[in-house]
């Protein structure tokens, strides 16, 4: 009998996981059933049920996958030296992420796949755990990024570096539900939006 390789078992779980992915992205969690993805998929229940033993666990490969894409992402460009500045930074990893076509998707429907995701965090313990993990990863990178630009002399503000981080972070979120709601939501709009608020000059209130 021939070795199955690990190169195949790999491929065999990208399978499932891509195309349940489309799935889900379509119909949405409680409407997709196992068969459902066992016909998206191609493969018997034997086959699937190797890799994955239910649904609920290929919906928290596809969650832990999913944010680890888009969390590595941020925290790869966090890490250029010197540190891009939001507006660049955002709309630089906002653009790659969804054009890079994660589980084969358009980027449209990988928003909508993405908010889908965090709306099942709300009533799925594991699911937010996974979320929770990789929030707090990002944020403390994204502290990291603030007080890189105020080493390099780039930040003036006294704001805390922790407030500015989630800031940002939830100016990545809402241009993911923008792109998912109405679609064509292009990085370009979200970079000159940011530099022009960024370019606000604040007044003393006597």
């Amino acid at each position: 009998m021939a070795r199955v390789t690990q190169e195949h078992l790999d491929a065999r779980r990208r399978q499932i996981l891509d195309g349940a992915a489309r799935c889900f992205a379509r119909n949405g969690f409680h409407a997709t059933s196992m068969q459902d993805v066992l016909k998206e998929v191609g493969l018997s229940a034997g086959a699937v049920y190797r890799y994955f033993p239910g649904k609920d666990d290929i919906i928290a490969a596809i969650t832990e996958e999913t944010f680890g894409v888009i969390r590595g992402a941020f925290q790869e460009a966090a890490r250029l030296t010197p540190p891009p500045t939001p507006d660049a930074l955002l709309a630089r990893v906002l653009g790659g992420v969804l054009a890079g076509r994660v589980h084969g998707l358009e980027p449209r429907t990988f928003a909508a796949l993405v908010v889908q995701l965090w709306s099942e965090t709300l009533r799925d313990e594991r699911l937010a755990a996974l979320l929770d993990e990789g929030y707090t990863l990002m944020r403390g990178a994204w502290t990291e990024l603030v007080d890189a630009y105020r080493a390099a002399g780039i930040l003036e503000s006294d704001a805390a570096s922790d407030h500015m981080a989630r800031a940002m972070i939830a100016t990545a979120q809402g241009f993911i539900v923008q792109e998912a709601l109405f679609g064509d939501v292009r990085p370009q709009v979200l970079e000159e939006g940011l530099r022009g608020l960024m370019a606000m000059k604040t007044q003393k209130i006597s």
